[in-house]
């Protein structure tokens, strides 16, 4: 019986928000806050379908708002007047959020072991702003967001890098990321934050801090031997 090759895991991708930093609840205010002057149900609709859409950008979830809670037209304008709100609502205190316990040890430990790179649903122009102003900008080889969504994302990568799917390792915190990699055929590890929305029929590799990567990562290993 001929013996399979040994796959060894070559980059990480890192979804952003509440996984590599603790933003998730900043961006949950902000939704709150940008639909202040709506009844008090509907923002608890909007809240609870952002929180539900975890890791869709906000270009896709302001629409879809208009469209599925509000039922009201949206123009372009103030839909481009609503995208700059919110972005003035979240960037300064994601760049001063802590981080997700364990992340940046773990990426310090490891940067030459591995490719890292960041997929995030936020814009790519404002990450790539806060991820340089939070000084952790020299861990990644690559920095992506909106508007391409996170399976055009990661396909790109292991293109550019001539990666398989087994060699690269996807972690986010939300259903979008997972169905994303599975489309991809990425091995996926759900970072599972305190009071976050549970990922129906989820039975795959989890943490709930990134202290926990270095063991997850060799069990994964361990599992594609």
């Amino acid at each position: 019986m001929r013996k399979k090759s040994l796959i060894s895991i070559r980059a990480i991708a890192f979804d952003f928000d509440g996984v590599l930093v603790e933003s998730v609840d900043i961006k949950t205010g902000a939704y709150a806050l940008l639909f202040k002057e709506e009844d008090d149900e509907s923002v608890r609709q909007i809240v609870d379908f952002h929180l539900k859409k975890g890791g869709i950008s906000r270009f896709e979830k302001i629409r879809k708002i208009y469209n599925d809670i509000l039922h009201r037209p949206l123009s372009e304008t103030h839909y481009r007047e609503l995208c700059t709100q919110f972005s003035n609502l979240v960037v300064e205190e994601v760049v001063v959020a802590p981080w997700v316990n364990g992340a940046k040890e773990f990426l310090i430990q490891n940067e030459k072991r591995y490719k890292f790179a960041i997929v995030s649903g936020t814009p790519e122009g404002e990450l790539k702003k806060i991820v340089q102003r939070r000084e952790m900008e020299h861990f990644f080889d690559s920095v992506r967001g909106s508007p391409k969504n996170k399976v055009t994302l990661l396909g790109e990568l292991m293109d550019e890098y001539q990666l398989k799917p087994e060699e690269m390792v996807f972690i986010g915190d939300a259903e979008t990321d997972w169905r994303a990699a599975r489309e991809t055929g990425v091995p996926f590890i759900w970072r599972h934050s305190p009071g976050a929305i549970n990922i129906a029929d989820y039975t795959g590799l989890r943490l709930s801090s990134l202290d926990e990567l270095e063991e997850i990562l060799r069990k994964l290993s361990f599992l594609n031997r």
